[in-house]
């Protein structure tokens, strides 16, 4: 596939988050027309908006919109690179475990600790790479096969949900918010939750996107990249830790939210190729567009009633997972 296919695949990425962006602000229980979001919020225009619609946008669609895609770079990119690192491309940081290593550390600091919300990311991440580290142990034997990381992850995510189960158990009392979290939404997402989002995002975007041309080498097989001068252990565990930080900062922000870091790289490998290069922007766009719609579908298909996005995204990804799961086999 030549660069100039690509680039222009990369520019209808763009558009398609452009759109899923504006989707997300006009549509809600409350109509606003894209004239009244772009005088309330761009300042383009004199559309007339008043003081309710005004609120709506800059404190409960805008916040929200901007997670949401702040979320769906994150957990795809982390799925990108935990497919190249694992050689596996049934890896997504919610499948192998990560997610709820992530999760585990998380949610005991959201109930032990309720007033230390600042700790949460740091606890997230530490979870996340322990899971990890745990899936590699397991999964080693003369090397990795992806079939054993697969194996050796659903083991582990199912030890670690466990232990969350066991903690909304002895925590009852804060139970509630817990299931929610643990179901994967944006419900009541604002500002102080892109805050929290999005340094890690900016750190782990940068990481990740410098990190392609190794992973394009990665890709080579561990002989051949060792013979062409890659410290391949480093490498991988540097990316892996990437790949913890992303899903962790996206955990602890909107929950167990799962397959999007499955469905999304394989859907832009299909599209753009596998060069790495081109595959993480194209991974990273499709996956702030497809979180977003996703989620505006979610919350007005059965309005009022809001339906978590991690529903939608698992009635979407498990078909996906088992499609896959049987063309590896």
């Amino acid at each position: 596939m030549s660069s100039g296919r690509r680039i222009s695949i990369l520019i209808i990425f763009c558009a398609l988050v452009i759109i899923a962006f504006m989707s997300s602000l006009i549509n809600g229980s409350v109509d606003i027309s894209v004239s009244q979001v772009l005088s309330g919020i761009f300042e383009i225009g004199n559309a007339d908006i008043d003081e309710t619609k005004q609120q709506i946008l800059q404190n409960i669609r805008l916040p929200r919109t901007i997670v949401a895609m702040l979320v769906g770079i994150n957990l795809s990119l982390s799925g990108a690179i935990l497919q190249a690192v694992m050689k596996n491309p049934l890896a997504d940081p919610h499948i192998i475990g990560i997610s709820s290593g992530a999760g585990l550390f998380g949610i005991f600091v959201m109930l032990v600790k309720s007033d230390a919300g600042s700790l949460v990311t740091p606890a997230a991440f530490i979870g996340a790479m322990l899971a990890a580290l745990l899936i590699y142990i397991l999964a080693w034997k003369d090397g990795i096969r992806p079939i054993r990381v697969i194996l050796a992850g659903v083991a582990v995510s199912a030890f670690l949900g466990a232990g969350i189960s066991a903690m909304l158990i002895f925590y009852s009392d804060k139970v509630h918010g817990a299931l929610l979290w643990m179901v994967g939404g944006l419900s009541a997402r604002s500002w102080n939750h892109v805050e929290i989002l999005y340094p890690y995002t900016i750190i782990g975007t940068i990481l990740t996107f410098l990190g392609a041309n190794h992973l394009n080498i990665l890709q080579l097989g561990d002989e051949v990249a060792k013979g062409l001068g890659l410290r391949v252990d480093l490498v991988r565990t540097i990316l892996t830790a990437t790949a913890a930080l992303l899903a962790a900062s996206a955990v602890c922000v909107v929950g167990l939210l799962g397959f999007v870091g499955l469905i999304i790289p394989h859907t832009a490998r299909l599209l753009i190729g596998s060069d790495y290069r081109f595959l993480l922007p194209a991974a990273a766009l499709l996956g702030a567009a497809v979180l977003t719609i996703s989620d505006t579908f979610a919350r007005t298909i059965f309005a009022p009633t809001e339906l978590p996005v991690g529903i939608l995204m698992a009635i979407l990804g498990a078909p996906f997972f088992l499609f896959l799961l049987r063309k590896e086999l």
